[in-house]
């Protein structure tokens, strides 16, 4: 990982920054010129293309990378840096990347002044896969690629107790279990003014039974089984490689990796991802296909009804993310779009699994 610390902004970004970021890796490219383009549809940061002419090369830079800012919304840059976005994505790629099987980008460049907002990324162009759709939805097939792609990140972090040191990723002594669920109740009437026209009224129901229950999933205590959890693992932060022999998936956006429940993942991406009627008829096999890879891996001591069970309970990470980030962040057409089809898709997988269970008075 690179020491240099010229945070560039998008304005400022020059040939010269990259020939200097290169140099300091030991790699030989000169960009003579080059082109960017603002590409994808985050809502805390912002993502361009740059593509490379140079004046002399090397095989171990390629033609084109993508840096990441954060967003030019002052509500959404004092958010990452209130909920260390941020930081936690920059620290992601310098300490942890390297420990995982999950398909991520290359990173060429990585560093951040304090906890933000100023920071920046410079990531391996994986053009030309496509960004997933949050508001289409996914097949079968992606979803199961994308659930394998959980097990490298999951798998190899599984109960490892030397990552509660990193206070970044989760400063237990500042912890408040509450937290989650006191944010979610302080946004809930927000969310409920501007989105429950477009939910039907089961959904609302069990949305705002959870900011009534005293005890959740959202305020439980730290989990015996857990892992690394990327948190917000839906379609919009994948990018997808799919042909007629092959379906792969990488990840990114790692602007909330912690440490929690790993089912967590696996319900939140199936119950954002999957068109609820489709969802339920292919949702066991999934899990049950993850569950497999997990012990082929070398987890133990977890059983499948342990694992259908924390998949359940799940489901509420869903809500969580679709009611705070929704009133986090600056409004857009598309943002409000698809953060109404979570809430639906979210609320309509509690309702399915029956997991009403866990909200307790």
């Amino acid at each position: 990982m690179a020491t240099f610390d010229l945070i560039p902004t998008p304005t400022s970004i020059s040939a010269d920054w990259f020939n200097q970021c290169f140099a300091e890796q030991g790699l030989a490219a000169r960009v003579a010129s080059f082109t960017q383009v603002q590409i994808g549809t985050g809502q805390i940061g912002q993502c361009w293309r740059y593509e490379f002419e140079f004046s002399a090369t090397d095989e171990r830079v390629p033609a084109s990378l993508v840096g990441k800012f954060s967003s030019a919304d002052a509500t959404s840059r004092a958010t990452g840096v209130q909920l260390q976005n941020f930081l936690k994505e920059v620290r992601f790629y310098q300490e942890l990347q390297s420990q995982l099987s999950i398909r991520t980008p290359r990173c060429f460049f990585a560093e951040i002044i304090d906890e933000g907002p100023d920071f920046f990324l410079l990531l391996e162009d994986l053009a030309p896969a496509e960004q997933g759709n949050q508001l289409l939805g996914c097949s079968a097939r992606v979803a199961r690629s994308a659930l394998s792609q959980l097990v490298g990140l999951h798998a190899p972090s599984w109960c490892d107790e030397s990552l509660r040191r990193h206070s970044w990723l989760l400063d237990e002594s500042r912890t408040d279990r509450n937290a989650t669920l006191a944010l979610y109740r302080a946004q809930l009437p927000a969310f409920m003014d501007y989105y429950s026209e477009h939910l039907a009224s089961d959904e609302m129901a069990i949305i705002e039974r959870l900011g009534e229950a005293d005890s959740t999933p959202l305020n439980a205590e730290f989990p015996d089984v857990f892992a690394l959890i990327h948190v917000d693992y839906r379609l919009d932060n994948l990018l997808i490689f799919e042909s007629e022999h092959r379906c792969e998936v990488a990840a990114v956006d790692w602007q909330s990796v912690t440490l929690g429940a790993p089912l967590n993942d696996v319900a939140y991406f199936l119950g954002a991802g999957l068109i609820p009627g489709e969802r339920k008829a292919v949702e066991k096999e999934l899990v049950r296909s993850y569950y497999d890879a997990l012990l082929a891996k070398g987890v133990s001591h977890f059983s499948w009804q342990d694992c259908w069970t924390a998949y359940r309970r799940g489901v509420y990470a869903g809500f969580a993310v679709t009611v705070i980030a929704s009133c986090l962040v600056q409004h857009t057409e598309r943002g409000d779009q698809m953060f109404t089809t979570m809430a639906r898709r979210h609320a309509r997988h509690a309702l399915d699994l029956g997991a009403e269970e866990f909200l307790l008075p």
